[in-house]
């Protein structure tokens, strides 16, 4: 992982003003609070065809949300990137958000006249927010998975599903400028993927490929604080590489486990205290490779993993995530939520597409702060969402 600090230089020299101007991609939806954009090519020209094509919503999404957010503040954020100390950024990465900001100014609509930085520091936003000692609201959300015995006997026959809450403020800048961001790259390494999430953002808050789905939850129990200068990487950007790697381990597999070894490389932790969910198809054998749940902070123990071997109330073939540390120090810390999808799965089983989708809707619906729910099914290559 090469940080800012060691490669701004040879960024600066290498990437070249006269980067191509063909745009890459097209808006295949724009409706219902939902722009669908298609994006294809190396990570340079998928950066500049995604800033060419949703400049006007990156450009509000700036001054309407991350700006006011970060208010007297940005200065020092920004500086958190370009001094690349307290926060790690792959240069792939860098390249992209320059790019971004080519296809912004190509397309005049880089009204807020921000820079890659900027681009970096509203991809790394959580963490950001954290390294300087911020309150900001963060996503809160929730997942429940069910495979195997659990969803026998219904219209998924054992396959695997997940149905995940987006709970965030109802600014109204978020819920204008929502997109999903399907990526095409040209790379010989890296496969199909697709980002839901806000205008702007090339990280992973929700995302998936078309066999594993990563979700991010805040971690609303910790209380803890990170230790500057440890280069932590963005939360994000990890759950994108697990994602986007054709096989982030090489194992010959596309399950949790790429996501499992993704976070694994992080072996300070992470900047703040956060929960991942990772679905993967009935196929991948083990449970704990079908779904699985990180629970990370910046101290120990940093990294902790959980699937449904681990006894929390969620019976059988199920596992579910709130915004607490469960087995992270074995606090078991059930949130009301936590309690009420426990009461609505029964025995955990004839838990159908439906069923699922059900369950969340009615017992861990964040209420207001309900920005996105969404289901993915990995076996049947589904995606929903309603937003």
């Amino acid at each position: 992982m090469k940080s800012i600090l060691t490669t701004i230089l040879f960024i600066v020299i290498a990437f070249s003003s006269t980067f191509s101007q063909v745009v890459k991609g097209y808006i295949v939806s724009d409706s219902a609070n939902l722009t669908v954009v298609k994006i294809w090519g190396t990570h340079e020209e998928r950066g500049f065809a995604y800033g060419y094509l949703l400049g006007d919503k990156i450009s509000d999404m700036v001054t309407g949300y991350m700006q006011p957010v970060f208010g007297g503040f940005l200065d020092d954020a920004r500086q958190i990137i370009i001094d690349g100390e307290d926060l790690s950024i792959d240069s792939v990465f860098v390249y992209e958000a320059m790019a971004l900001i080519d296809g912004m100014n190509a397309a005049g609509t880089n009204v807020a006249n921000i820079d890659y930085v900027d681009g970096l520091v509203f991809n790394s936003f959580l963490d950001v927010v954290k390294l300087l000692g911020m309150s900001a609201e963060g996503p809160g959300c929730s997942s429940l998975m069910s495979w195997g015995d659990a969803t026998m006997g219904t219209d998924l026959d054992g396959k695997s599903v997940i149905s995940r809450h987006l709970d965030w403020s109802p600014n109204s800048t978020l819920i204008n400028n929502q997109v999903l961001v399907i990526h095409v790259p040209s790379e010989e390494d890296e496969q199909t993927w697709a980002m839901v999430g806000f205008a702007g953002q090339m990280s992973v808050l929700s995302g998936f490929n078309q066999n594993l789905a990563v979700f991010q939850h805040m971690m609303s129990d910790f209380a803890g604080v990170p230790t500057h200068g440890l280069g932590y990487e963005p939360v994000w950007l990890t759950m994108r590489k697990a994602i986007e790697k054709a096989d982030y381990n090489n194992d010959g597999e596309n399950n949790t486990a790429d996501l499992r070894d993704a976070v694994n490389g992080n072996t300070m932790g992470f900047a703040d205290g956060f929960i991942i969910t990772a679905l993967a198809p009935s196929t991948s054998g083990d449970d704990g490779l079908i779904a699985l749940v990180a629970e990370v902070a910046p101290q120990n123990p940093k990294i902790t993993f959980r699937d449904n071997s681990y006894s929390d109330n969620i019976p059988g073939d199920n596992l579910y995530a709130a915004n607490s540390e469960i087995k992270r120090n074995n606090s078991n810390n059930y949130c009301t939520r936590y309690y009420a999808v426990i009461n609505a799965i029964g025995d955990g089983t004839e838990i159908g597409s439906e069923e699922n989708w059900q369950i969340m809707r009615d017992n861990s619906n964040g209420s207001s702060g309900n920005i996105q729910f969404m289901q993915f099914i990995p076996e049947l290559d589904i995606f929903k969402i309603t937003v």
